[in-house]
């Protein structure tokens, strides 16, 4: 065949290499560090026994006639897109449970239903910051904020919170911070990591001075049920004058243990919400739709559900006070809200060193504090978003684990 080939005149086919090359992503990428919470949970499933108090999301029970209520949307065929702004029972349910809790009037303009709170902040910041605006965070914080504003190529500035003082915001240090390149302050509370509930008079002389100043408030209020000694919550909703420079993100995945339906909601100015929704319909386009009937079925149902939830986390929330007490270097102090712990280790310690090497030696996984600030490298993040048995089986191996440590 070579020969016939030979005196055809024909030629044999020319070799190829190809150079391997590597996706070119944005350089913004390079603001995303990789998660500690993570990298922990990612090594715990190569694990077996493993007691999780990681995770920030319910453990208990969606309540049955939410359920109910989302298998009755999917039975009747509501599996198509709703309206780009939301589903307008849910717009309706929310305008009227946020204008009744906190006396304050909403219409449906004022509200945009998203794919979670993430996707409610992730509209927020990157659609505002940009270079030369700064943004005011706690340090610590939930980790989403700081990479979202860097990637658009704004500044983070952080106020440290600290044990010793439960962990609370003072505005004076939220003041002082304020400069003429302050663009937005991100407020959580109740807040994770720490679970400190800021009282009304923080939230109110912060919204007085950043509505002076002309600075936005981006308020993260996915725990806003979650209080444990405080009846009145203060929401930046109840304490500022009006929405002009406001934000209030929150969504269903807490209080109502419907993380994975992937319901949240921004509450701001009309003028803002109708940004927002350009920018939604470009993003995930609408919520989940029977998830959204099963937010109706939330809001207008019974809220014994809620009390009840409320008191089983307060309850853990207790023990787990006593339980760090007890533990050798940890020293703790007392979470408001949530479903969250933040002790500190003694100042020289590395807090990822040591989680690590109590998950490999003792199966408990929490998550390092620098995985929520810079200023947080000997803290540990405890979610007691676990029965009370696993937290006592838990400590049952950290405490005399603990000990052990020379430190």
């Amino acid at each position: 065949m070579a020969e016939v080939a030979k005196e055809q005149g024909s030629t044999p086919p020319r070799k190829v290499s190809y150079r391997k090359s590597k996706a070119r992503w944005h350089p913004s990428m390079q603001a995303i560090p990789v998660p500690g919470i993570r990298r922990m949970v990612n090594l715990a499933a190569t694990m077996k026994d493993v007691i999780h108090l990681s995770i920030g999301q319910p453990d208990l029970p969606t309540p049955k006639h939410i359920i109910d209520a989302y298998i009755d949307a999917l039975n009747a065929g509501q599996t198509g897109y709703t309206m780009d702004a939301g589903l307008p029972e849910l717009l309706v349910a929310l305008r009227d449970y946020y204008g009744k809790r906190y006396n304050r009037k909403l219409t449906r303009d004022n509200i945009l239903i998203t794919s979670g709170a993430t996707e409610a902040m992730y509209l927020a910041i990157s659609a505002t910051s940009t270079p030369g605006r700064q943004f005011i965070i706690t340090d610590p914080s939930f980790l989403l904020y700081a990479p979202l504003i860097r990637m658009n190529g704004g500044e983070v500035k952080f106020i440290p919170t600290r044990p010793e003082n439960n962990h609370q915001l003072d505005p004076d240090d939220v003041i002082k911070a304020m400069g003429p390149r302050t663009f937005a302050l991100i407020l959580n509370s109740p807040n994770n990591p720490t679970g400190a509930v800021y009282p009304r008079s923080t939230i109110e002389t912060i919204v007085e001075e950043c509505a002076y100043r002309g600075v936005q408030i981006y308020s993260d209020e996915v725990y806003d049920h979650l209080v444990f000694d405080d009846d009145d919550y203060a929401s930046v909703l109840s304490c500022a004058v009006d929405l002009d420079n406001i934000m209030c993100i929150s969504s269903f995945s807490k209080t109502y243990s419907m993380a994975g339906l992937r319901v949240g909601w921004v509450i701001s100015s009309q003028a803002a919400i109708k940004s927002l929704r350009r920018y939604h319909m470009f993003t995930t386009s609408v919520a989940n739709t029977p998830a959204q009937f099963a937010g109706v079925a939330a809001l207008t149902g019974n809220q014994q559900c809620v009390r009840d939830m409320v008191n089983i986390y307060r309850e853990r929330r207790d023990l787990i006070m006593k339980l760090i007490d007890e533990t050798p270097h940890l020293t703790g102090y007392k979470p408001g809200g949530a479903f969250f712990s933040f002790p500190n280790l003694p100042a020289h310690v590395d807090g990822s060193d040591l989680a690590l090497r109590m998950l490999k030696e003792t199966g408990v996984c929490v998550v390092p504090g620098d995985a929520f600030g810079e200023d947080t490298a000997n803290a540990l993040r405890f979610s007691f978003s676990t029965s009370c048995e696993n937290l006592e089986e838990a400590f049952g191996r950290i405490i005399p684990w603990m000990a052990k440590q020379g430190f």
